[in-house]
């Protein structure tokens, strides 16, 4: 893909610095920095209120994803406060709220399993290094080439298999097997030999009061109230149900186990797979925290950095291994947060906790937390983008249902690998079947001159030549993106060849983007098949008005003129 004319972004690099000096100024780079310090000092009571307000979301889920893991509610604790705390300070956003995710849980559940919780240490470890080595490699940039059907597959694929984790909980029996589906199966037969209805009344309270919470009081932390409610219940009636257990209090000494050399070689594949899955959710989470901001972006390579070094605390102190959590980061940027004070308050709040409040935290009842989780599975699903992906184009269903089905099946790193392998193939073939040569006449119809007129005015104007879509979609409107000194924007359509759904979401991305900053945006020369796609995915939503799509660039052209004329008078 290619754009013309305007504005070209050159970057040159210094290949006559020494390797060491050149080792030394890229680990300055991934390190904090000065104006870190700086932001939190600009507006410190926003960004306390903000990581209070995660901290309460983020409790609840800390607990739940700690026993989803099989390494306990403590675990989830202590993740949250210590790769909470080290992602804020060392990672690359400054928006970003980590701590362990559903995804994750699914992830290290074979692992304690098979290895119990040295193995869990170790997986942590080797994680962290692979992904500081990640970091100072520049592979930060990988997320851009993760087609957006690949990334709602497996999203809804980690759903599922949470949803599954959930229902020994939920009925108040005993977990059987290895695999979700059977587990849930046998505990299912199990309920209905003797059913018993307590666990399964608040379970379903739980849910509902954080779903109806959700529709019509989001700022409402139900998840916390639910609990309390029924945790007090439970003990004033004295029903009979599971409870979370004792929690200790503080965090534990760091320690490292003595592992020997055939363990390692056992648990590298499942150190690569939280490696991928911490760099993969930690970079998406950061993205949509980009999104729902103005003015903030992530430097991905030091995000990587940041979770390599939450990687590899954590599992020291009896965490587990952690990435970028899409709700709470949310959740911090809707309750104002504006730099990493948020989350670092959040960590301290919740180790305000357990050094406060554990004996309290420990009679939670098992039942309620999953609760929280089949709420919180249902909440990960946006329903409206998968209809969406859906509808797009026939490859990009095939790639989403595909992926889905493979991380149920098997595991992340396949299912994406899968994703992307269909997603390649498919790709291809349309840019294959775009392919074609004709006679035409010289294009008298390029509006270049009056282009380089509109400049003065402040107006800019983009062709986009050939394909747009997740292979190639990044990088120039990224750039985009960027601009400054514009009023308004033409982007000149009619050359796409080839168009998937995550290049029409990145574009997007970018009118959003550029709106948010008081650029106008308008489109012109869109082909129907193309204006299809961008109607499924509520591109066109993003334009300031419904009538800024033209049919062809010289009706843009006069609009642009009109629009600067209006400003200035």
């Amino acid at each position: 893909m290619s754009s013309s004319p305007t504005t070209s972004v050159e970057t040159q690099h210094n290949d006559q610095a020494s390797p060491a000096r050149q080792a030394w100024q890229r680990t300055r780079a991934l390190l904090p920095r000065r104006s870190d310090a700086t932001d939190m000092r600009r507006q410190p009571g926003r960004d306390l209120i903000a990581g209070v307000t995660v901290a309460v979301v983020a409790l609840p889920l800390a607990l739940a994803f700690g026993i989803s893991s099989g390494m306990g509610a403590s675990a989830g604790l202590v993740t949250a406060i210590i790769a909470g705390a080290a992602a804020a300070v060392f990672g690359g956003s400054n928006l970003q709220v980590s701590g362990p995710t559903g995804a994750m849980a699914v992830v290290l559940l074979p692992v304690v399993a098979m290895f119990g919780a040295a193995g869990v240490l170790v997986v942590g470890v080797m994680a962290g290094v692979l992904l500081i080595a990640l970091a100072f490699a520049r592979a930060g940039q990988i997320i851009r080439f993760l087609p957006l059907p690949v990334v709602e597959g497996f999203t809804i694929g980690i759903a599922i298999i949470i949803g599954l984790q959930q229902i020994p909980a939920a009925l108040g029996v005993t977990a059987k097997g290895e695999k979700v589906a059977v587990t849930a199966m046998h505990a299912i037969t199990d309920w209905a030999s003797a059913p018993g209805w307590s666990a399964p009344a608040i379970t379903l309270a739980v849910a509902a009061c954080m779903l109806t919470a959700a529709r019509y009081r989001p700022a409402l932390p139900a998840s916390l109230l639910a609990i309390a409610a029924v945790t007090a219940l439970t003990a004033r009636l004295d029903w009979t149900v599971a409870t979370i257990g004792s929690i200790p209090r503080g965090l534990p000494i760091p320690q490292l186990p003595g592992v020997d050399r055939a363990t390692l070689s056992a648990l590298l594949l499942p150190a690569v797979a939280v490696a991928a899955l911490a760099a993969l959710e930690s970079l998406l989470s950061a993205t949509v925290a980009d999104g729902m901001s103005v003015g903030h972006r992530h430097d991905p390579d030091r995000e990587l950095f940041g979770q390599g070094i939450a990687n590899l605390l954590s599992p020291l102190f009896g965490g587990i291994p952690a990435t970028g959590a899409i709700a709470r980061t949310a959740v911090n940027v809707r309750s104002g947060a504006r730099s990493r004070l948020a989350a670092l308050t959040h960590a301290f709040v919740i180790l305000l906790v357990v050094l406060v409040a554990a004996t309290l935290v420990a009679k939670i009842p098992l039942a309620a937390l999953a609760g929280v989780l089949l709420a919180t599975v249902i909440q990960m699903v946006e329903v409206s983008n998968v209809r969406a992906l859906l509808r797009a184009t026939r490859g990009d269903a095939a790639v989403l249902l595909l992926t889905a089905a493979a991380t149920i099946a098997f595991d992340l790193v396949t299912a994406v690998l899968l994703g992307l392998l269909l997603a390649g193939f498919h790709a291809l073939l349309q840019v294959a079947r775009s392919a074609h040569v004709d006679e035409i006449e010289l294009d008298t119809s390029d509006h270049s001159e009056d282009e380089r007129r509109l400049l003065a005015e402040h107006v800019v104007a983009y062709r986009l030549d050939g394909p747009l879509f997740f292979g190639a979609a990044h990088t120039f409107l990224l750039e985009l993106a960027e601009v400054s000194n514009v009023k308004v924007v033409i982007l000149r359509m009619s050359r796409i060849q080839t168009l998937d759904a995550t290049g029409a979401t990145v574009l997007g991305q970018t009118i959003r983007s550029l709106e948010a900053r008081g650029i106008t945006v308008l489109l012109s020369g869109t082909k129907p098949q193309h204006r299809q796609i961008f109607e499924q995915l509520g591109v066109l939503n993003e334009l300031a008005h419904d009538r800024h799509v033209f049919d062809t660039t010289p009706d843009a052209i006069i609009h642009a003129h009109r629009h600067v004329a209006r400003e200035e008078h």
